[in-house]
């Protein structure tokens, strides 16, 4: 096995986020304070609360994630960003009514410190929401180098060496991969000729690799997966990461699906249908942004059930997928699931699954774990798509030649195999050692 050298993890990391005003990033912000502070604990975070075994299991060797691997430290993070409204963090919490005022009102003065940079927005691409602090240029590519400049500013500023950029804003219309996005040659033609097709979260990505700093996409939106993208991450030797944060619904499809393939169940249909009543679901209700979710989580079964390998069991099952905007439900997301299965001699049964959870609660740890692994990625020299964080998303972003994986427990196995690896410990097979 090739020994994997980890540069530490010296100073401070910092910590760009687009949509920085939003309910995942103002929740993500405020929850870490407070746990700072000591007002509350990382759950949901495996880079926090999780351990991870080295050796056999008679080693009882179980350390915590975070004391094993060579992670940067919460404390050491530094935050800031762009958002299309002027507001700082802790107004923009308020306005998001996720968190309760007993877990804002502790850390006010922290939360007020962060201010937005302005962003690159255009309606055409998030139709259903209008922002007035944003960037003008003419064209896309004098757009991405102001945000290149953001960056080093950033840096400077802060005195940091590393910095992670994280979108957790909100979905963009529907995009498909094109000629433009073929090439690094063609992308920075099309940025200077405004080709419709390069995104914002095309150029947030662009300006983030050229700087030399990973990028995670949060969201369905074609973005860093492009060649074009991709080719500049293997130029200057960046990880990138997506794309959209698996958290609610769909992360109970990747635990259910494995369990019917498993055992060997048929399914005959799967019926999911959302309400949600933040601004995701302001987005969301618009037939663009809808398609590109809609895409991203119609993408997990058929992968997990292979169909074509099991067509007694999986060929041709329906599979449909709504989001209801409702705006009484605010944050609160309630994710309904019809699923009917047969089993022996084909007799039929049905799982109903009713989640009522809280999105940006699911999305918060999520965040944590991408910025803390993404900056591990580039200390230990990787770089483009990471596909051991596949863990994260609905749907991941791989390599051309190779069938992504959805399987939440085969992403977990193959997550803690690769830090393992990171720190030159040897994988776990699960295999007896009699038998080794």
């Amino acid at each position: 096995m090739k020994k994997v050298t980890v540069k530490n993890p010296e100073g401070k990391l910092g910590v760009l986020i687009v949509g920085l005003g939003g309910a995942v990033s103002t929740t993500f912000i405020a929850g870490l304070h407070n746990i700072l502070k000591g007002y509350g604990k990382p759950f949901g975070s495996l880079t926090q609360m999780a351990t991870i075994r080295i050796g056999e299991r008679t080693e009882n060797n179980f350390p915590f994630i975070k004391d094993y691997v060579s992670l940067s430290k919460p404390e050491d993070i530094v935050i800031g960003g762009w958002e299309i409204r002027n507001n700082n963090c802790y107004e923009a919490a308020k306005e998001a009514k996720v968190l309760e005022s007993i877990d804002l009102d502790s850390i006010v003065r922290e939360m007020e410190r962060i201010e937005p940079m302005s962003a690159v927005f255009d309606k055409y691409y998030v139709k259903r929401l209008d922002g007035d602090f944003v960037k003008r240029g003419k064209n896309k590519k004098e757009l991405a180098e102001q945000l290149r400049d953001d960056i080093k500013k950033f840096k400077e500023l802060n005195n940091l060496e590393r910095v992670v950029v994280i979108w957790c804003a909100s979905t963009e219309i529907f995009i498909s991969e094109n000629e433009v996005h073929k090439s690094l040659a063609n992308f920075e033609k099309g940025m200077l000729e405004n080709n419709e097709d390069i995104s914002p979260s095309m150029l947030y990505a662009y300006a983030a690799l050229s700087e030399g700093v990973p990028f995670i996409n949060g969201a369905p939106n074609l973005s860093v997966e492009i060649p074009a993208l991709l080719e500049l991450a293997e130029k200057t030797s960046v990880p990138v990461a997506g794309k959209d944060f698996k958290t609610g619904q769909t992360l109970i499809k990747t635990v259910i699906a494995p369990m019917l393939k498993a055992r060997m169940l048929g399914l005959e249909g799967w019926f999911s249908t959302n309400l949600l009543g933040n601004k995701d679901g302001v987005v969301l209700d618009e037939p663009g942004s809808f398609k590109t979710k809609e895409e991203s989580k119609l993408s997990v079964l058929n992968t997990i059930l292979q169909p074509e390998l099991y067509p007694d069991l999986y060929k041709d099952f329906y599979h449909k997928v709504r989001i209801n905007y409702y705006p009484p439900r605010g944050d609160n997301k309630e994710g309904w699931d019809n699923i009917d299965i047969f089993g022996w001699l084909g007799y039929p049964m049905q799982l109903k699954v009713n989640f009522l959870c809280k999105d940006s609660i699911l999305a918060a740890p999520l965040v944590l774990d991408l910025i803390l692994f993404m900056d591990l990625a580039q200390r230990a020299g990787m770089k483009g798509i990471q596909e051991w964080l596949s863990f994260y998303f609905k749907s991941p972003n791989h390599s051309p030649n190779i069938i992504p994986e959805h399987d939440l427990f085969i992403q977990q196995m193959k997550l803690k195999n690769t830090l393992r690896t990171i720190m030159n410990e040897e994988p776990i097979t699960h295999i007896d050692t009699d038998l080794e």
